[in-house]
């Protein structure tokens, strides 16, 4: 019998199967920093994550009878898979299980950004009533440059389309072009765009920085629900002091929690708590993906 770890919570549905398994013990521990984790590790053959836990090297060193890390969810920044590879240990992930998720969440956070709707709600609660102030823009007409042409970036394209924007795509690959968008280049999306939304892996340098900022239109409205460090937040900052960056809605931190909340707290921000995924649906997608993953893979 193989002994699973949980070490990040699981959708309801997905547990209930892994434990309905004879072929797996499951045992479900949350919460836990490297320290615990590297004591807990050595006795199971298998390790689930979502963003939560970190796989790093010194966790794998650790773990005596390791044969499988599974991330459910997209990316692996929270796996450190080199170490993994080094050790003969597989490591997997669900990359299609939450991109209606995150597409959506891309949507809300665009429509919040276009029409203010965090200020707005913020003036609500202090029981004011600042109509002439909120003003804002539709979507309709613009011009929308997704960076990232994966999955979740062609989502956010067709929906994008429904309503009536015009789109172009930036990928270092061919990206499919069924749905009629433009692939261009960096450059040119950043000429372009109205508003420019970001579906990357982590990087291991920002894509958008001061430079890139200064190639943007003036005005331009920025969505980050990609990564943290996707973004330099200390240009987007500026961008936004200068009036370069209208607006900006940002899921993801380089720090998560953050430690700095400057660009939080400024006015025409609207953040959120890295929550991309979490709708229930992809959640319970992501965990099925899960046990079909150990089912097939976990000799």
């Amino acid at each position: 019998m193989k002994k699973i770890l949980l070490a990040d919570s699981l959708d309801k549905e997905a547990t209930a199967k892994l434990r309905s398994l004879p072929q797996f013990e499951v045992t479900v521990k949350t919460g836990m920093d490297e320290t615990e984790l590297i004591k807990t590790i050595p006795v199971f053959n298998a390790v689930v994550v979502r963003s939560a836990t970190k796989i790093t090297r010194k966790v794998i060193e650790a773990a005596a009878g390791l044969e499988m890390i599974v991330r459910a969810g997209i990316g692996l920044d929270n796996v450190d898979a080199a170490a993994a590879k080094e050790k003969g240990i597989k490591v997997a992930n669900t990359p299609a299980a939450t991109t209606i998720s995150v597409a959506e969440i891309t949507f809300g956070l665009m429509l919040g950004a276009v029409r203010q709707l965090g200020r707005a709600n913020l003036s609500m609660k202090e029981h004011k009533w600042e109509k002439k102030a909120l003003s804002g823009t539709e979507l309709y007409g613009k011009t929308l440059g997704i960076i990232g042409g994966g999955r979740i970036g062609l989502a956010v394209a067709e929906r994008a389309l429904a309503f009536g924007m015009k789109v172009v795509v930036y990928d270092v690959i061919k990206v499919e072009t069924r749905l009629g968008v433009n692939q261009v280049g960096l450059d040119e999306l950043l000429v372009q765009s109205d508003i420019i939304t970001l579906h990357t892996p982590k990087q291991a340098k920002p894509i958008l920085s001061r430079e890139e900022f200064l190639k943007m239109k003036n005005g331009v409205i920025l969505v980050n629900a990609a990564r943290g460090g996707v973004v330099d937040e200390a240009a987007l900052l500026e961008a936004l002091n200068s009036g370069k960056v209208r607006a900006a809605a940002v899921d993801v931190f380089d720090k998560e929690p953050p430690v700095d909340f400057a660009l939080i707290d400024h006015p025409n921000v609207i953040a959120s708590p890295h929550i991309g995924a979490a709708a229930e649906e992809g959640q319970k997608r992501a965990g099925l993906e899960v046990v079909k993953i150990l089912q097939e893979k976990l000799a």
